[in-house]
């Protein structure tokens, strides 16, 4: 027997399971109470008339990303709608202020067949789009058994993966031959994509570097200005456990330079805030806490809201990129450099790989392997006017010379669309 039949089984046979699961998370509060039901395929709005395209990410930054392709697509289509689909109480409270008109969220639905179906019966999409890596083999081929068109868009896959599936031949050339068309961000995942039996593959790009800048409140940020009043300021981005204590560390290096110095740390998911604000406090450090409208005041302000983040960007001329320190592949650079912010980047950028390379090919990004390391290079960018604003010049350049991804991308979708 298969292991995509095995998983089927057992999904099926998990319900009780599943169940138990959701109200957990619930109780954790990392499902939203009024809308748990989508989880189960059981939608809260009407399908609306015309054509619907369904967009699945997984979470922000795959959503974030897909945001200026639905705007393409729906500037193209006045008839059209789009349903955006992620898994994360963060993202769908994230999506519900960045969506365009005629586009909409629901939570995807748990992976069981039953539920799947239920979720297909509703919506009826003409076309499924898949963000990056988000692969739900009930979900997949339930949708391909329908003859709707998928594409897999901006499709990554690193190595480790590449090497797991292909421990799995068969299931793997089922998978991804369920998808119409697969668009690799790069030239060596769009190599693993084909290897493991996805047919057509293209080499489009990455397209988070068409992504908007992000959005920001003229009011909040002039009310920080006002209240950091002039002292120099790093930040450490989208922080995952362990790398909060990374920015103490860096704190007290740079202190003993810029004895005023105010370190903003942003961690990824800010129901952690508490629990960081205590184990900084533990380590000695005064903290102030944005979600509690505390004055930017002391070592380390913590900005433990949600979507802001173009707002410390924006404040900062250094940013250490999360993610990359604590083996979770990294967050995406160009959001920084968008802003004009330099980058500092850990040992570990297996999200943004492409990305990655490409900046550090440009000299648009510094890479620091410890946390020593970032300390040294945050100091040399505050200390150095010059470089830090050609790293920042290198890093726009990249961004800029790749923001026409969207455009290709648009234009495959079109065509399968269209029935060509």
């Amino acid at each position: 027997m298969s292991p995509l039949w095995l998983y089927r089984i057992f999904t099926d046979a998990a319900a009780p399971l599943i169940c138990a699961l959701l109200r957990r998370r619930l109780s954790q509060g990392k499902e939203d109470s009024c809308r748990v039901l989508e989880r189960r395929g059981i939608p809260s709005l009407d399908r609306p008339g015309g054509r619907l395209i369904w967009v699945h990410a997984a979470s922000v930054g795959e959503a974030q990303s897909s945001i200026a392709l639905i705007k393409r697509l729906l500037a193209d289509r006045p008839d059209l709608h789009v349903l955006q689909t992620t898994g994360t109480l963060t993202s769908a409270r994230l999506m519900k202020n960045r969506l365009p008109e005629r586009s909409f969220h629901q939570f995807a639905p748990v992976d069981r067949l039953s539920w799947v179906k239920r979720f297909l019966d509703h919506w009826r999409p003409d076309l499924a789009l898949w963000m990056e890596s988000e692969i739900w083999p009930n979900l997949v081929l339930e949708t391909a058994r329908r003859s709707v068109p998928s594409v897999l868009v901006n499709a990554r896959m690193s190595e480790r993966s590449y090497r797991r599936w292909r421990k799995f031949p068969r299931s793997a050339r089922q998978l991804l031959r369920a998808f119409s068309l697969s668009m690799a961000q790069t030239e060596e995942q769009a190599n693993y994509f084909q290897w493991l039996g996805a047919d057509p593959v293209k080499f489009m790009g990455n397209l988070k570097f068409s992504a908007a800048p992000l959005p920001v409140d003229n009011a909040a940020l002039s009310a920080l200005v006002e209240g950091i009043a002039g002292r120099p300021i790093w930040l450490a981005a989208s922080t995952h456990p362990g790398e909060e204590e990374v920015a103490a560390i860096v704190h007290k290096r740079l202190v003993r330079e810029w004895p005023d110095i105010l370190t903003i740390a942003v961690p990824r998911h800010p129901a952690r805030g508490e629990e960081v604000a205590e184990q900084l406090q533990e380590g000695g450090f005064s903290v102030s806490r944005r979600s509690l409208g505390e004055a930017p005041a002391g070592d380390i302000y913590l900005g433990d809201t949600l979507g802001e983040l173009g707002l410390f960007y924006r404040l900062a001329k250094v940013a250490f990129i999360g993610g990359s320190m604590a083996q979770f592949g990294g967050h995406n650079p160009l959001e920084a450099a968008q802003l004009k912010c330099a980058v500092v980047l850990g040992p570990d950028m297996g999200n943004f790989a492409g990305v990655a390379h490409e900046l550090m090919e440009a000299n648009g990004a510094i890479r620091a392997a410890s946390a020593e390391a970032v300390a040294d290079s945050v100091a040399y960018l505050l200390r150095n006017d010059v470089e830090r604003n050609r790293i920042v010049g290198a890093a726009t350049e990249v961004a800029d010379k790749n923001a026409n991804t969207v455009e290709r991308v648009h234009h495959e979708i079109t065509l399968l669309l269209d029935g060509a």
